[in-house]
């Protein structure tokens, strides 16, 4: 894969947000004038995984920043369920904690401390749109959480399969 611009996302609150990765160096930037400049970068010499377009879900090998202050950033391994495809944020400078979490074969579900933000979609092909519900449930979206939710979508993609194919896709890898 080659470093992509994509084109910005139209984003309703936030307007243009601009998504940049470069899959082989391990850089994702999402920038634009509503939102905080947030980076994801891969350690050099982390072994790609093809699937994950920041090209790791290990956890040990990725740095994630916003406006330049350090984050923790805890992908799950992804594996049987939709949960285990979570990607969780601890953001101590803003005392808050975020999960991006699969609801759907195509969308995720970010919420802040536990209450719905909005739900992604990352169609896989660079383009990451976002459905903000906060509105709905009385939660205020700043724009730190629209930057959080963006890069982790662009980094990790969404959606996941539902638990049984999963399964079963692991069985029939097993079978001879």
């Amino acid at each position: 894969m080659e470093a992509f611009t994509y084109e910005p996302a139209a984003d309703r609150l936030f307007g243009a947000v601009h998504i940049a990765l470069d899959h082989e160096d391990g850089t994702l930037t999402v920038s634009g004038d509503g939102v905080p400049r947030t980076e994801i970068r891969r350690i050099a010499g982390t072994p790609l995984e093809s699937h994950v377009p920041i090209g790791t879900r290990d956890q040990r090998r990725l740095t994630l920043s916003v406006e330049g202050a350090d984050e923790a950033l805890r992908p799950a391994k992804g594996f049987l369920t939709r949960r285990s495809y979570r990607v969780e944020v601890e953001s101590t400078a803003r005392g808050h904690g975020y999960l991006l979490v699969p609801d759907s074969l195509g969308t995720s579900r970010l919420l802040r401390d536990g209450r719905l933000l909005g739900v992604f979609t990352s169609t896989g092909d660079g383009t990451v749109s976002a459905a903000w519900e906060g509105s709905n449930s009385g939660e205020r979206v700043e724009p730190h959480d629209a930057a959080v939710g963006y890069a982790l979508a662009a980094a990790f993609g969404t959606g996941a399969e539902p638990m049984w194919k999963l399964t079963l896709n692991v069985l029939l890898e097993l079978w001879p």
